[in-house]
């Protein structure tokens, strides 16, 4: 579920909806929109799922989000109709930037590099403390017998509103108790200990693909 006010008010364009009952499912992107850039292409082969993977795209192109940033923080997202022979390569990287992002858990993790602390049991649960960056944030302290050394610094150059990937993971993969409900929250998987060291390099790998991906984008002009 995208938002039920457990992370904050947010809207979600997926390309089919339901109705209530989980019935109904429609294409949310209607044949119009598919005939109107059918016609600005002059491409009859124009599918929904290209107009969607081109969305996802532009969306991450640097120039849209600098160009319309005092838009994007009133307003819905307005997507433009980019130069012809940019229109494939956009639907390309969005439709391998979708995938990457659904199936993080797939990925390769990052080689990263691991430090043992000498005369202390080894073991993969994070602790109380929490995992935290080194001040010139190349290691992660991971718990008081493990260190994740070697992040690549341009990691933290991909983001998720104001923070990046990996910083998300830190803040929200951590050990606490709400001090009004009393609930406690343990991240650690009981069956699979090495899961939250496994899903940091995950994150850093996804990370990097998606700045590769976007650096690849043709230039951000919208077409008359």
């Amino acid at each position: 579920m995208p938002d039920l006010h457990l992370t904050g008010d947010s809207q979600c364009f997926p390309f089919y909806t339901y109705a209530e009952d989980g019935t109904e499912r429609r294409e949310n992107i209607t044949d119009w929109a598919m005939q109107k850039y059918r016609a600005q292409y002059s491409d009859e082969s124009i599918s929904k799922w290209d107009i969607f993977h081109y969305i996802y795209a532009v969306l991450h192109a640097p120039t849209y989000r600098q160009k319309y940033a005092a838009n994007l923080k009133r307003d819905l997202p307005r997507i433009p109709f980019v130069a012809a022979e940019a229109f494939r390569p956009y639907v390309a990287a969005g439709a391998r930037l979708a995938t990457l992002h659904r199936d993080y858990e797939k990925v390769t993790p990052y080689p990263l590099k691991l430090e043992e602390t000498k005369d202390v049991k080894p073991h993969w649960r994070v602790d109380e403390r929490g995992m935290r960056l080194s001040p010139d944030k190349t290691n992660l302290r991971y718990n008081e017998w493990l260190t994740l050394a070697n992040i690549p610094p341009r990691v933290f150059e991909y983001k998720l509103g104001n923070r990046s990937a990996l910083d998300w993971v830190i803040d929200q993969y951590k050990v606490s108790t709400d001090p009004r409900s009393g609930l406690h929250h343990d991240p650690n998987d009981q069956d699979e200990p090495r899961a939250i060291v496994k899903l940091v390099g995950q994150v850093i790998q996804v990370s990097l693909e998606t700045l590769d991906i976007i650096a690849g984008l043709p230039e951000l002009h919208p077409s008359p």
